[in-house]
């Protein structure tokens, strides 16, 4: 079965529908789909629920979704970098379901395993157990928080050949991997396309068998979402240098 597409447009051609679930990978704007993302915005596609660790900055990434008003609900960790998305959850505009990090991880893991359900003790008696199971197991309290699984997953990878076997490159790699195996249809963009038999198969994160369609897109701008910097051979923690702690 063909697998590689034009481009982002054709890749999710026939995919997108009103109100469906979508797993965007990326952690802030390292690693998003970005071109997928664009080409769910320019579809019109809404009342989306779209599960991400966050939704990156204004007008960037998920944020573009956000600014169009695509997004009925996140299923998300964090939301401190995007003043839109911020917005609209303060003036009650979007729904959002808040997620310990690891149990967001978890639970796109667990769905891409066909595991219902699990237990952790992360968040036992806070808010976020309100509502849910929490039994006893040896004595601790543990809550019960669901697996996720989508209708969409669009992640992006740094390497990839026409079978749809992926490689994820340093940070980049974050929540793609388990995103890839937790939806009905995972579609990758990849920013270098090679023949099969071209990885190294120890090299491979993500089996072909996970992703149904692939577009080869440009390498464009790595944008840093909080530039940090400090004078060349000054060391990270003056202090520390210093020996004073």
């Amino acid at each position: 079965m063909k697998k590689v597409y034009p481009d982002a447009t054709a890749a999710l051609a026939g995919v997108l529908k009103d109100g469906m679930t979508i797993m965007a990978g990326g952690f802030g704007l390292c690693g998003i789909p970005d071109e997928l993302i664009d080409a769910i915005q320019a579809s019109g596609v809404k009342d989306l629920t779209v599960i991400s660790n966050n939704a990156g900055i204004d007008n960037v990434g998920l944020g573009k979704l956000l600014q169009t008003r695509q997004v009925a609900k996140m299923i998300s960790s964090y939301v401190g970098e995007n003043k839109e998305f911020a917005r609209q959850y303060l003036g009650g505009e979007l729904a959002i379901e808040f997620n310990p990090q690891g149990t967001l991880a978890e639970r796109i893991r667990a769905g891409g395993a066909g595991i219902p359900a699990f237990f952790t003790k992360t968040g036992v008696g806070t808010l976020i157990a309100e509502g849910k199971d929490v039994r006893t197991f040896d004595g601790e309290d543990y809550v019960m928080e669901r697996g996720l699984f989508a209708d969409l997953a669009i992640v992006h990878a740094w390497k990839g050949d026409t079978e749809g076997n992926l490689v994820y490159r340093r940070t980049a790699r974050n929540f793609n991997p388990m995103m890839a195996t937790a939806a009905t249809m995972t579609v990758a963009q990849v920013e270098h396309l090679v023949e099969p038999g071209e990885l190294d198969p120890d090299a491979i994160i993500t089996p072909g068998i996970f992703v149904k369609r692939i577009v080869h897109v440009a390498i464009r701008e790595k944008r840093i979402e909080q530039r940090t910097t400090r004078k060349r051979g000054e060391p990270a923690n003056p202090a520390a240098a210093a020996g004073v702690v």
